[in-house]
């Protein structure tokens, strides 16, 4: 049976990035796996990444520097023209099996589905994360466009959509961590937009808040899931989890100590 090209379902790929030029071509070349067409967002970049970015990407454009992404995610859906929007960020990859698989369910797709989670298999330090509560890590990044309502702004937040949401069986790849300077960094930048929220919504902080809430991460990822198994890179993940923790709730104590001078 012959299957006319312009009547299958279109994919877009938005990708948004900052200062990922060691990064952005792997991703991008991975994207090309998938999309029908690929959007590039740059977050006013201060090195290659928007440059790189022309030489693969069907549509750039600027968003503000806003410190993390989920600002800029239904800024960049709404550039993209496809049936479909995948959601890839500069250190995700796409691979053939996923690109495969999600070309399949989509062709058959009911009405009712709105969007589609995929498993998100996440690498520290080159190892693959199993345990601790990083796996399967389903992400909602298929989403159909018509079905899309919003993406709240908090960090690690999930997109609003109609519809029902399916699981995928293949995974795409996570390379979050690479070193301790990245991880150090990443906390200084997340930490601090966490607390600030947190202080918005009227959240407190103390010493007897800071301790429990590290030993409850610690217990969670450590422990109860596990996170010691993936040996030192999963033992790094749960201490820096429990250290993330408590500089977010410390961050937020020093708001509160400011304001009530």
């Amino acid at each position: 049976m012959v299957i006319d090209k312009e009547m299958k379902p279109k994919i877009s790929v938005n990708i948004i990035a900052r200062n990922e030029e060691k990064k952005i071509v792997d991703c991008l070349i991975s994207a090309r796996l998938l999309a029908d067409e690929i959007v590039l967002v740059d977050m006013e970049s201060t090195d290659r990444t928007a440059k790189i970015g022309q030489k693969y990407a069907d549509k750039i454009y600027s968003y503000p520097k806003v410190g993390y992404v989920e600002p800029a995610r239904k800024f960049g859906i709404e550039k993209c023209h496809g049936d479909w929007v995948f959601i890839l960020d500069a250190d995700e990859r796409i691979t053939p099996k996923l690109a495969l698989e999600i070309k399949g369910k989509i062709k058959s797709a009911d009405s009712s589905i709105g969007a589609f989670a995929v498993p998100r298999a996440n690498y520290n330090f080159g190892v693959w994360l199993k345990h601790g509560g990083w796996w399967p890590d389903y992400q909602v990044r298929l989403i159909r466009k018509s079905s899309f309502i919003d993406w709240p702004k908090k960090i690690h937040s999930f997109p609003k959509v109609k519809g029902e949401i399916i699981n995928l069986e293949e995974p795409f790849n996570h390379f979050a961590i690479d070193s301790i300077e990245q991880m150090m960094e990443r906390t200084i930048r997340y930490s601090q937009r966490e607390a600030e929220l947190l202080k918005q919504a009227g959240v407190r902080s103390n010493l007897l808040i800071m301790v429990r809430k590290m030993l409850g991460e610690f217990y969670r990822r450590g422990i109860k899931m596990r996170g010691f198994l993936d040996g030192v890179p999963g033992a790094i993940q749960v201490i820096y989890q429990t250290y993330s923790v408590f500089i977010t709730m410390a961050r937020l104590w020093e708001y509160q100590r400011q304001n009530e001078k």
